[in-house]
């Protein structure tokens, strides 16, 4: 138990750099700003929570799957491509893109938990 606890706390403080890299950066949102066509780009651009779980969800995504095994990656990446899907369906509509963020980020959160501090790589 205690070696979950310091996985889990090395795995926080990772996060949290990235977290603070990614902050610091010029393109703040997981994507270019400055190339943001589509309704749901500008409006992730525009508007600071949305920008905030972007950053979030991109690091997740990324942290998730380095850590995962092949099939894991695989399912992972589809996961991604289906989100991304359903953001666009969003549109401009803030409402539903700070939902559709909000569930994908705990749902990366939730693997991080269940499937990797329980199963490994460690």
């Amino acid at each position: 138990m205690t070696r979950v606890r310091e996985v889990s706390s090395v795995i926080g403080a990772v996060f949290a750099a990235g977290l603070l890299l990614a902050a610091d950066a010029a393109v703040a949102a997981s994507f270019d700003c400055a190339k943001a066509k589509a309704p749901d780009e500008k409006a992730v651009c525009a508007n600071r929570t949305l920008n905030d779980l972007d950053v979030t969800m991109g690091e997740l995504f990324s942290l998730d799957k380095r850590l995962l095994p092949m099939g894991g990656r695989d399912a992972l990446i589809g996961e991604q491509q289906a989100f991304l899907k359903s953001r666009k369906a969003c549109g401009a509509k803030v409402g539903c893109l700070t939902d559709l963020y909000q569930k994908r980020v705990e749902a990366l959160r939730n693997i991080i938990e269940t499937r990797v501090m329980t199963q490994g790589p460690f």
